[in-house]
């Protein structure tokens, strides 16, 4: 089968999976599982699907992402990060915009500790984020840093020292 043809059942049916008015994720997924019946032998394709979606979550590489969402949200939720912000913002009163400078610094010394762009930027938003909209930030302001120095995190790389510190 030409690769066009398979462009176009696999984004025909994602169009209309969407149209019909099924949620993004479950029409990538039924489109998912159409390819792979299709295109990678029937039941055969299935099956090495469910064995990649199984390798995939038993990934080593993945497991601290969750752990620091968890530990951004007990940070928000303890007030540690609360308390954390409102001393950076007393250190540096008169700099407009401080709290978009917080989360590129913050995010910047967490960046040296996971090396994750992904727990970088889920921890920065779990705690910086809520903070900033009650502050008055507009969203298209106050996303931009968090999601910008979550990249960062690609660059640095982790450090043991940093960690120990």
């Amino acid at each position: 089968m030409e690769w066009y043809y398979v462009l176009l059942i696999l984004i025909g049916s994602l169009i209309l999976f969407m149209l019909l008015g099924l949620p993004i994720v479950f029409a990538f997924f039924a489109a998912n599982l159409i390819g792979a019946f299709l295109f990678m032998g029937g039941d055969k394709g299935l099956a090495q699907l469910v064995r990649n979606a199984i390798d995939a979550t038993q990934s080593f590489s993945l497991l601290p992402i969750p752990l620091f969402i968890f530990m951004g949200e007990i940070m928000f939720h303890s007030g540690v990060a609360a308390r954390a912000i409102d001393a950076v913002d007393r250190l540096i009163a008169r700099v407009p915009g401080r709290l978009s400078l917080v989360a590129i610094a913050g995010g910047t010394i967490f960046s040296s500790l996971s090396g994750s762009t992904i727990a970088n930027t889920a921890m920065l938003g779990s705690t910086l984020l809520p903070e900033m909209y009650k502050r008055g930030y507009k969203p298209e302001i106050s996303i931009g840093p968090i999601v910008a120095v979550g990249g960062i995190a690609m660059l640095i790389p982790p450090s043991a020292l940093a960690v120990l510190l």
